[in-house]
């Protein structure tokens, strides 16, 4: 009898997302096996606890799926599973912590699709501000954006501490030069959107971070995409299914819509569950992986 695919799911916190459990059983793998409070300290052990029980054949058909809150310790998990790993025992590992690195490669692999088919341009030296880039997939995109080249900002609209905080953290983990800004007023904001050409809303679901009234001062706007699928609208004027639609408040500018990115992240997590199961050799598959498949699908 063939050996089942089994999917051991680790997570720092108190429970594992149900929404990875089902696409991950959707994308094909036979069991998905829960674990809570598994950090950083637990995943080398827990990583060689997985991969001795079935021999060289058996994890090929096992793998090791790290969920979680926090987008940099989940790298931080990922690269130390793939420490603990003794060649031919191996296996596959994904992190994707709340769906911040496919929801952020989806969202950032749309904004490259909307900069080049509506301005014939790219990522590439423009001017980036991420609202909501404290949280997981604000950081995540922040970081993306930096690597393709963006001169990236992180406002905080309570302030610089925290933006502050969280452009340290990213910038020292991951090599990147993200700059922190105040946005606690809208004069604040109003400065920030004056040179802004691309717009990232990646807040909380139901908080609108840019209205009208802001829009109508980005007058060097090209694209604003917005993750929160709960009324409001992130960045008001953006419809739900948008996908490089006209943003009237903001002149030249075009949007994209919660669904639109969605889809994407949809199939980059699908794609990269059933890639996984179809590797030869083991994969470690985190958010840089995620823009590749992203930038696949976006297509």
């Amino acid at each position: 009898m063939e050996k089942p695919y089994l999917l051991h799911f680790a997570t720092p916190g108190a429970r594992v997302s149900p929404f990875d459990v089902n696409m991950a059983y959707d994308a094909g793998w036979n069991a998905v096996i829960p674990y809570a409070g598994v950090g950083l300290a637990d995943i080398a052990g827990f990583t060689q606890d997985a991969i001795f029980s079935r021999g060289p054949k058996g994890v090929k058909r096992t793998g090791i799926f790290i969920g979680g809150r926090d987008a940099v310790l989940a790298t931080d998990m990922l690269d130390a599973a793939r420490r603990a790993m003794v060649p031919p025992f191996e296996v596959s590992v994904f992190a994707d912590p709340s769906g911040a690195y496919t929801t952020a490669a989806a969202m950032i692999a749309k904004v490259e699709q909307a900069l080049a088919q509506a301005h014939g341009t790219t990522l590439d030296g423009r001017r980036v501000v991420v609202f909501g880039g404290t949280g997981p997939v604000g950081m995540t995109a922040a970081v993306l954006a930096a690597r393709a080249g963006a001169r990236v900002t992180i406002p905080g609209h309570d302030g610089l501490a925290r933006a502050s905080e969280a452009v340290d953290l990213l910038n020292g983990r991951f090599g990147v030069d993200i700059q922190a800004a105040d946005a606690s007023s809208d004069a604040a904001k109003h400065a920030l959107l004056a040179e802004a050409e691309v717009a990232l809303a990646t807040a909380k679901a139901g908080v609108q971070v840019l209205g009208a009234a802001h829009l109508g001062r980005a007058t060097a706007l090209l694209a604003a995409a917005d993750i929160n699928a709960v009324p409001p609208a992130g960045v008001e004027g953006i419809g739900f299914m948008d996908d490089a639609a006209p943003l009237p408040a903001a002149g030249k500018a075009v949007g994209i819509g919660p669904l639109a990115i969605g889809n994407v992240k949809y199939k980059v997590q699908q794609g990269l569950l059933q890639k996984m199961l179809a590797a030869g050799s083991p994969l470690y598959l985190g958010f840089p992986d995620c823009l590749d498949e992203a930038r696949l699908h976006a297509a």
